[in-house]
């Protein structure tokens, strides 16, 4: 069962008296932090983007982790979900239990950037020897709920309930073969299990929009993201002769084609909209031969859970009767993968209001749906949740244009970094109030 050990109060108090000094606060402006801890911030970010571990072997910023929270006073647990790490602040007053989620991992892509800390690791992936880069700024995600929570110790006193500080392992998806890993294996060890907090905050990165832009969504943000493998069974033939066997080929092409009508025709899209999409075709290995079978995978992303499983039933049901008109069999396997990130509409008008006096109003925008997945949505199932995109492409250049999450050119402006800080910190202090 997962435990937290209690708080040291006499070290925390000892950090608070010690603790950097912060920028005046008016009653009607957001907590700011110091420039010292900014600078903090930008050097944990710069160390981390320099030394970047794939899913599951992020070793070493668990450690970076670990010895810093041990230095603010708080009693960490580790090897939480195999690298995670976790702790939980003692306010100085009664009052709920708050979670700030940051993810580790990086990715296996090999950095093309100019950077002065730009990534030369390398690692291996699937059997492979690859780079890896933080290409999706999660090391900015760690930077900055590290900067919130010295912030955090060092105005205990003033903090309304507990914060529960939670540096996740594997958002991008362990290997196969290590199975449930995450968010979702964070849960199952019991992350909530004895401490369920009352709302949990996680923020991303996001070259979509400009420095310092919080991108907000009330219900559904993020898509779900599962994987479909369909197995069309015939019997091998000579292409010459396609009567005297079955041709899996003709079937697959037919299942592709009559998969395109289960969003456009069997869900109801002014629910919520649905893509499926074909990405792999595999089979045969010569011109006249008609092979045994043809292998077809792809990915379904949904904003509605209800449409979820109604998409997998009519996935399922159109594969085997379509191959079974032509006298083939199809065998479907639907991996489920992330579930749909879902912001909880009364949290986030609540919040709204933060965001704004920490980031101006003028760039607190309604963002649109985005079809990429995010393992938050394990955390926003189980507890009222709120994830936003804060934006990392300079101003004056087009976001537009800008390399995108996951790119090898993925730039990342550190102005942006005061900014998350800052909004940690203020959804701590706020939501009691709220």
């Amino acid at each position: 069962m997962f435990r937290l050990a209690a708080i040291p109060v006499a070290m925390l108090l000892s950090m608070a008296a010690s603790s950097l000094p912060l920028t005046a606060q008016a009653a009607d402006s957001p907590l700011q932090i110091s420039a010292e801890l900014e600078q903090k911030v930008i050097a944990w970010r710069r160390d981390l983007h320099q030394h970047p571990e794939l899913s599951n072997r992020e070793f070493r910023t668990a450690k970076v982790i670990t010895e810093h929270l041990q230095s603010l006073g708080l009693e960490v647990q580790t090897g939480v979900a195999n690298t995670g790490v976790v702790a939980i602040l003692k306010g100085g007053k009664p009052g709920p239990l708050v979670a700030l989620r940051a993810d580790m991992d990086a990715l296996p892509v090999t950095e093309q950037t100019d950077v002065p800390f730009k990534s030369t690791a390398i690692g291996e992936y699937r059997g492979k020897e690859v780079g890896v880069m933080h290409a999706c700024g999660h090391d900015l995600h760690v930077a900055m709920l590290m900067g919130a929570a010295e912030q955090l110790v060092a105005i205990r006193e003033q903090i309304q309930g507990n914060v529960m500080f939670i540096f996740q392992p594997a958002e991008e998806g362990a290997p196969p073969e290590e199975g449930v890993a995450g968010a979702e294996l964070m849960l199952q060890e019991g992350l909530f299990a004895e401490q369920k907090p009352d709302a949990v905050f996680g923020i991303h990165v996001w070259s979509a929009g400009n420095t310092g832009v919080i991108g907000y969504r009330e219900g559904p943000l993020m898509a779900s993201a599962d994987r479909f493998e369909i197995r069309v069974k015939g019997r091998q033939t000579h292409g010459s002769t396609p009567w005297g066997g079955v041709d899996p080929i003709v079937a697959a092409a037919q299942i592709i084609n009559a998969s395109q009508t289960i969003v456009s025709r069997h869900i109801n899209i002014t629910k919520a909209p649905a893509v499926l999409s074909f990405g792999i075709v595999e089979g045969g290995v010569r011109n006249n031969i008609i092979p045994d079978d043809v292998y077809l995978e792809g990915t379904i992303r949904n904003f509605d859970m209800d449409n979820r499983q109604a998409i997998f039933s009519q996935l399922k049901t159109t594969a085997e009767m379509t191959a079974k008109a032509s006298g083939a069999d199809a065998h479907v396997h639907i991996d489920e993968g992330y579930p749909v990130t879902i912001n909880n509409p009364d949290l986030t008008r609540k919040m709204l209001p933060t965001m704004q006096r920490v980031a101006g109003a003028d760039k607190v925008r309604v963002n649109p749906l985005v079809t990429g997945a995010e393992d938050f949505s394990y955390f926003a199932l189980e507890t009222p949740g709120l994830f936003v995109f804060l934006g990392i492409t300079p101003e004056g250049q087009d976001p537009a244009k800008a390399p995108s999450n996951h790119s090898p050119f993925f730039y990342a402006d550190e102005a942006a970094l005061k900014t998350g800080t800052e909004l940690y910190v203020n959804w701590v202090l706020d939501y009691p109030g709220q």
